[in-house]
């Protein structure tokens, strides 16, 4: 197959370049570390899910439930932003 290389003009501006695109990135993949809750101190403020840049954490009927470990690339903002300090930050093996 001859391909040739698009020069910086013709480049889109990331990769997310149709609306909905994002959803095709598997952004886990590039992640060292991931977000582990502790539920029973979990208050369900829900300040993980506003701050995920990933839109990686699960909500249902207003309760966390769950990480998306699809799209969550293991950055650490819910776990910084968690006021109830419940969420810690793991190495994946």
């Amino acid at each position: 197959m001859n391909q040739r290389l698009m020069n910086k003009d013709e480049m889109p501006w990331g990769t997310v370049v149709r609306a909905g695109t994002a959803r095709e990135l598997n952004t886990g993949s590039w992640r060292t570390y991931v977000p582990v809750t502790d539920y029973e101190n979990c208050t369900h403020c829900l300040r993980c899910w506003i701050f995920c840049p990933d839109g990686a954490v699960q909500v249902d009927g207003g309760e966390k439930k769950g990480v998306s470990l699809k799209y969550c690339k293991g950055c650490g903002i819910c776990a910084t932003e968690c006021p109830q300090e419940c969420i810690e930050m793991k190495l994946e093996s």
